[in-house]
């Protein structure tokens, strides 16, 4: 192979090299940026906590927003739903979920919190609220469901074991007659009910800060693919 030839050949496939990782690097800043705008928004709503309707979580135009709410209703006679691979303080368990109708709006999620799990992954047991209940908290999209694979939940027993929060799947698969709201309530901590908890809004997953450093190591890669081609390319120009 010619040298000529053999220079485009590395320089085809440093410039593809460079390009995934500068793409890889910002993928890596656009998270950081979004993961940052939904903390300051969520932020900015839990330290005003003026209270708007449960009815809220039904509406679409707000399906990736953040509100305090409060309001009385039922909880459901269907069964717990549990997410599975939820870690709280380097303890396996699942996150445990009910629906709960709202005396106006549509059927919604509720979060009660974090469940350990047993060693043999006997699910617990999670007994259900009768009568009216006033509850209050955050309104929040549902947790990511990154790579949906396989069903997104089976019945386990006396409750539904869940990989994802796919609420389409979830209102089908319980025989609910109507959508479930497009967002969830996670409970404010101070309710004395339900599980561990807090509103931690990114729990298993990265912050903004470890996006960041990801993106910086993206880039660093990328430039130094260009300056070893670079030297590789003047290298060889010098040679007699």
């Amino acid at each position: 192979m010619s040298r000529r030839r053999t220079l485009v050949v590395g320089w085809v496939a440093a410039l593809l090299a460079i390009a995934l990782f500068a793409n890889l690097g910002l993928w890596q800043s656009r998270r950081a940026v979004e993961k940052q705008a939904m903390l300051d928004a969520a932020a900015a709503v839990m330290a005003d906590r003026t209270p708007r309707p449960l009815s809220l979580a039904g509406d679409t135009a707000r399906a990736r927003q953040y509100d305090w709410a409060a309001g009385i209703g039922t909880f459901d006679a269907r069964d717990a739903l549990l997410l599975d691979n939820q870690q709280r303080n380097g303890r396996a368990g699942v996150r445990v979920y009910r629906i709960f109708v709202p005396a106006r709006g549509l059927p919604m999620l509720v979060d009660l919190g974090w469940l350990p799990l047993s060693g043999d992954r006997t699910l617990p047991q999670v007994p259900n609220f009768d009568g009216a209940i006033a509850l209050r908290g955050l309104l929040v999209p549902p947790p990511s469901t990154g790579l949906a694979l396989g069903p997104a939940l089976a019945k386990q027993g006396d409750a539904w074991l869940m990989t994802r929060v796919d609420l389409a799947a979830i209102a089908k698969q319980t025989g609910l007659s109507v959508p479930l709201a497009p967002r969830v309530l996670r409970l404010d901590p101070a309710l004395r009910m339900g599980y561990e908890r807090d509103l931690e809004l990114l729990p298993n997953t990265l912050p903004p800060d470890q996006h960041r450093g990801y993106a910086l190591q993206w880039f660093a890669l990328a430039a130094a693919v260009l300056a070893t081609a670079l030297i590789l390319t003047f290298r060889r120009r010098r040679r007699p």
